[in-house]
C-alpha cells in the first residue's frame, strides 16, 4: 500500500467517525472541522457557520490556481447496516463506512496529498450539499473568488465529468369539496381526483420530451415522490399534496417547464410552488452551455484527468458554473454505491484520486 493511500484511510478512519448525518442537520463549527483545521498545517484557515447546519471551512495556502470543493455531511444511516457506520472496515479492495463513497473519501485524500507537499492549494469543505439549501457555496461567491478551474468532488470513478442535469422540487396543493362519495362529482369536487388527473397529463408531457438530448443526456427525468390527502374511501376529498421533482438537461428552458407542468393542472392548484432548484452543469443558454463544456474539457485535459461522461445526479458544480466559474465534477467512489447500507469507496479509486490531487498541488 502507498504512503498517500495509507494516509488517507488514516484520515477517513478519522472523519467516518465523525456524525455528520444531514438531516438532522445538527452539525456546528467543532467536531469534524476542528480535525480538519488541526491537519492542515501551513493553511490560512478560515471556519464560519452560516446556520441550520451549515459551515463552511475554507483552506489555503500560497497562490493557487485551482479550488477544491468537497462536502462532509452524510446521508442518514439505513437499518441495514451490517457493522457500526461510524466505524470505517478496510477489506482488501474496499473501505467501508458511512459517507466513505459520498464523499468523505475525497476530504481524507485533500488532507493526505495537502500534507505530503508544500505546492499552493485552496480547499473548501461544506456540511450542507445533502440538505438541498446550499448557503455554504452561496456565502463562499459572495466572495467573489477569483480560480482558473473549480473541481467539486461527487463519486465520479475517478473521471472528470462535465456536465450533468438540474434538478427542481415542486409542491403542489389541490382543494376540493367535502361531500358523500356517493353523489355525482364534477372534475374539480375531490382534490384527489384532481391530483391523480394533473398526474396523468404530467407524465405524457414527460414522454413527449424523450427526444431531447445535451451532451449525451436524453429525455426528462421526473418523479412524482408523494401524494397524499383525502379522509376516507367515502367521502370526497376536500385538499391534496402531491411534490413531484424533475431533472433537466443543460439546454432545457426551466421555467417553460415549470409553467407546462403548472398549467397542465384543471381547476388551477390552490398552490404551485418550486421548493428547490439546481441549476445544471455548465449553466446558461444551450450554446453558452456547450462552449462552457469544451472549456471544461480543456481544463481536464491540461490537468491530465480522465474525461468521462455525462451524469444525471446533480452536484454543486453547477452553484460554482453559474457564478461565471469553470467547474468539473470529479472524485473517488461509484454512485451506486453513495446512500447505501455498507457504503463503500475502492481502494484503487482513492489511492487514484489522491495522487492525482497530490500531482496537481505539487505541480
Amino acid at each position: 500500500m502507498s504512503e498517500l493511500l495509507a494516509a488517507t484511510l488514516d484520515h477517513l478512519r478519522a472523519l467516518v467517525a465523525f456524525d455528520t448525518r444531514n438531516p438532522p442537520r445538527a452539525i456546528d463549527t467543532g467536531g469534524i472541522f476542528d480535525y480538519l483545521r488541526e491537519n492542515l498545517p501551513g493553511f490560512e484557515v478560515t471556519v464560519d457557520d452560516h446556520g441550520a447546519g451549515a459551515v463552511s471551512l475554507f483552506a489555503v495556502r500560497g497562490k493557487p490556481k485551482i479550488l477544491f470543493n468537497v462536502h462532509v455531511d452524510t446521508v442518514p444511516d439505513s437499518p441495514h447496516w451490517t457493522a457500526s457506520p461510524f466505524e470505517l472496515r478496510v477489506a482488501s479492495d474496499r473501505a467501508i463506512g458511512l459517507g466513505a463513497c459520498d464523499i468523505k473519501g475525497a476530504a481524507a485524500a485533500l488532507v493526505a496529498a495537502a500534507n505530503a507537499t508544500q505546492g499552493d492549494a485552496a480547499f473548501l469543505f461544506s456540511s450542507d450539499e445533502e440538505a438541498n439549501d446550499p448557503r455554504c457555496i452561496a456565502a463562499f461567491l459572495a466572495r467573489c473568488p477569483v480560480y482558473d478551474a473549480v473541481l467539486v468532488a461527487e463519486p465520479t470513478a475517478t473521471e472528470a465529468v462535465l456536465a450533468h442535469r438540474g434538478i427542481s422540487s415542486v409542491l403542489m396543493r389541490f382543494a376540493g369539496t367535502a361531500g358523500h362519495a356517493s353523489a355525482q362529482q364534477t372534475l374539480a369536487d375531490s382534490a384527489l381526483h384532481q391530483a391523480v388527473r394533473w398526474g396523468s397529463r404530467a407524465l405524457a408531457h414527460v414522454d413527449s420530451r424523450a427526444h431531447e438530448r445535451f451532451g449525451g443526456l436524453t429525455g426528462l427525468r421526473f418523479n412524482i415522490g408523494r401524494i397524499e390527502g383525502g379522509i376516507k374511501a367515502n367521502m370526497i376529498a376536500p385538499e391534496a399534496e402531491l411534490r413531484f421533482g424533475f431533472r433537466p438537461l443543460p439546454s432545457t428552458d426551466v421555467d417553460g417547464l415549470l409553467q407546462a407542468f403548472r398549467d397542465s393542472a384543471d381547476p388551477q392548484a390552490a398552490e404551485f410552488r418550486e421548493t428547490f432548484r439546481g441549476p445544471s452543469l455548465p449553466s446558461g443558454a444551450i450554446a453558452d452551455a456547450e462552449s462552457r463544456r469544451l472549456v471544461a474539457r480543456d481544463v481536464a485535459d491540461a490537468l491530465d484527468l480522465p474525461i468521462g461522461n455525462a451524469v444525471d445526479f446533480w452536484t454543486e458544480a453547477s452553484l460554482f458554473s453559474q457564478a461565471g466559474h469553470t467547474a468539473l465534477v470529479y472524485g473517488p467512489g461509484d454512485i451506486a454505491q453513495a446512500h447505501t447500507a455498507d457504503e463503500w469507496v475502492a481502494l484503487d479509486q482513492l489511492k487514484s484520486y489522491v495522487e492525482s490531487v497530490h500531482r496537481i498541488i505539487h505541480e
